[in-house]
């Protein structure tokens, strides 16, 4: 055998270690319990972080959805609310905030949508 097909053979295999340890390792963390709910905790630090980067306050956010959960769901008290999605684009007019609401297993998804004065309002409540 020479010496190529020597170094090839032990850089395949080394490879072939890597790959099988790399999978071993995700396969791990997937069957983690509660490795889910981390990612979306994850994801909602990222888009209140997002939020609080670009200006945007979140009391005012969350004192805007309280309110459209007051008008379009009466006696609906939230034991959380959760934003989940911004959407920040060019302009205030078209900046949309998702948060959902959430109590002894019942959710409520609330969109507010900002008008041309910067102030929060309600767009829809699911």
């Amino acid at each position: 055998m020479s010496a190529l097909a020597i170094v090839l053979i032990v850089f395949a295999a080394t490879i072939l270690v890597f790959l099988a340890g790399g999978l071993m390792a995700a396969r791990r963390r997937a069957d983690r319990p509660g490795w889910e709910e981390a990612i979306r905790r994850a994801d909602q630090m990222l888009e209140q972080a997002r939020a609080a980067d670009r200006g945007w306050d979140r009391e005012l956010i969350h004192t805007a959805a309280r309110s459209a959960l007051r008008q379009h769901r009466p006696g609906f008290e939230p034991a959380s609310l959760d934003l989940i999605l911004v959407d920040d684009r060019p302009g205030v007019e078209q900046d949309r905030a998702h948060l959902i609401a959430a109590r002894r297993g019942e959710r409520v998804r609330v969109v507010l949508a900002r008008d041309a004065s910067g102030e929060w309002g309600v767009e829809r409540v699911e």
